[in-house]
């Protein structure tokens, strides 16, 4: 008798995950979640769209006079808010690669190359074995592919309407709609 196999579960490294739009968790209401690790453990990844209006050199002294002060500081979620991660964008011919909790001498190199980007996030999303799975079959989150031009994108509120709208026809009038139902 063969052993009845389940088909593999998709893997969601390397993708978006848009809070649906009936999400009210303010954690991560119209979140736009950069997905860096997704395995039979759980998940993990920055917000992207949570702008703090401060920079690195702004944290501590230890950023103030060096290379990574001028690093845009993002709220990345709700887990150990106080954790620094440190990501960089490198382009590549087919887009770009993503380098996920680098050591903030590795950033100072990426921030030295023509057009990597580096980006300093306090705290992260993470999901414990199978937490994401059952989000996903409450359709809290929707699943998008990473744009191109993601990173040309304003990183703030505007990323989840943008980015969702993209999705299809169905999402464009949902990420239209207004913070406050009441006004539609």
């Amino acid at each position: 008798m063969r052993e009845r196999r389940s088909p593999p579960k998709p893997r969601l490294a390397g993708t978006l995950l848009l809070a649906h739009p009936s999400l009210r968790d303010p954690n991560f209401r119209r979140t736009v979640v950069l997905m860096s690790v997704h395995d039979d453990d759980g998940a993990m990844g920055v917000v992207l769209n949570r702008p703090l209006g401060r920079k690195l050199g702004d944290l501590s002294g230890e950023f103030a006079q060096g290379p990574l002060a001028a690093v845009p500081l993002f709220q990345g979620g709700p887990v150990q808010d106080k954790q620094l991660i440190l990501v960089a964008w490198e382009p590549q011919p087919e887009g770009f690669r993503m380098h996920f909790g680098i050591e903030p001498d590795r950033a100072a190199r990426f921030l030295a190359e023509a057009n990597a980007e580096v980006r300093a996030f306090l705290g992260y999303s993470g999901w414990s074995r199978g937490q994401l799975e059952r989000e996903l079959k409450q359709e809290a989150w929707v699943v998008a592919d990473i744009p191109d031009d993601l990173l040309g994108q304003a990183q703030d509120a505007a990323l989840w309407r943008t980015i969702l709208a993209r999705v299809g026809d169905e999402w464009k009038l949902l990420a239209e709609e207004p913070e406050d139902t009441s006004l539609n």
